[in-house]
């Protein structure tokens, strides 16, 4: 997949979630959502500041969620993962929302790769935060 490279604006407080693994071509928005919202290890004071979750498959921008709150992980309610041995694990989870379409418009089908740096296996990472 070959896609147009994109640098995230300074203003924009932006967690890139790589959801390889879960991702396959026929994901429904609902699937896409519970993939990209949970459930991560993550800094909980940085994800304080953050306001936008991109999801990524092979270093393209599937998605851009805005972030509403952070919960622990098994707090929310899920369809797709089974979340009980997440219970009291040091994870985390986000409820949001499709972010605008003017943030649509601008990064979905981009890439950012160039946010990884080659042999990076954490499938987070935070970009202006």
């Amino acid at each position: 997949m070959s896609s147009k490279e994109v640098k995230i604006d300074d203003c924009e407080k932006v967690l890139l979630l790589r959801i390889n693994k879960r991702y396959h071509k026929n994901i429904s928005k609902e699937e896409l959502y519970e993939a990209t919202r949970g459930i991560w290890k993550i800094n909980q004071l940085r994800a304080n500041n953050v306001e936008y979750a991109f999801a990524l498959f092979e270093g393209i921008i599937i998605e851009v969620y805005k972030i509403n709150q952070w919960y622990k992980a098994g707090t929310l309610k899920y369809s797709f993962t089974d979340t009980s041995s997440f219970a009291n694990s040091g994870r985390w989870e986000f409820k949001g929302e499709i972010a605008d379409n003017n943030l649509i418009r601008k990064y979905r089908g981009k890439s950012v790769r160039k946010y990884f740096k080659p042999g990076n296996q954490n499938p987070i990472k935070y970009v202006n935060c």
